[in-house]
């Protein structure tokens, strides 16, 4: 869904934000504070397999997205972990109007990334 996330930066940038900046310093290596997208990198823990990305675009609210590499039973797992938080009725109303895009987005996202992973 490329498509989608090239038209939510088009529409941020008439929006007065940030858009799809894209580049960073090293495509092999990501830091704190890098832009990634709309994103921002607020943590990267090397021990405890996580990632947040805090979002920069123009939303009625605040917007992370969490990725973390968890154990359970003996087999590593992917968790990918959306968290809004809403400012006033705009904010809800958002979240309930994007709620199943986003899952099939988020979910397609996940996907991608553990094909890229298995493919490396």
């Amino acid at each position: 869904m490329n498509w989608a996330w090239s038209l939510r930066g088009m529409v941020d940038k008439l929006l007065g934000g940030v858009g799809l900046r894209r580049g960073r310093a090293s495509r092999q290596q990501l830091r704190i504070g890098d832009a990634l997208d709309f994103w921002r990198v607020l943590l990267i823990d090397d021990k405890q397999y996580r990632l947040l990305l805090y979002a920069e675009m123009k939303l009625p609210g605040e917007a992370w997205l969490e990725f973390a590499i968890e154990e359970k039973n003996g087999e590593r797992y992917l968790r990918q972990s959306a968290i809004f938080r809403p400012l006033g009725i705009e904010g809800s109303s958002y979240w309930y109007v994007l709620f199943l895009p986003h899952y099939f987005l988020l979910k397609g996202l996940l996907r991608t990334i553990l094909e890229k992973a298995a493919e490396e």
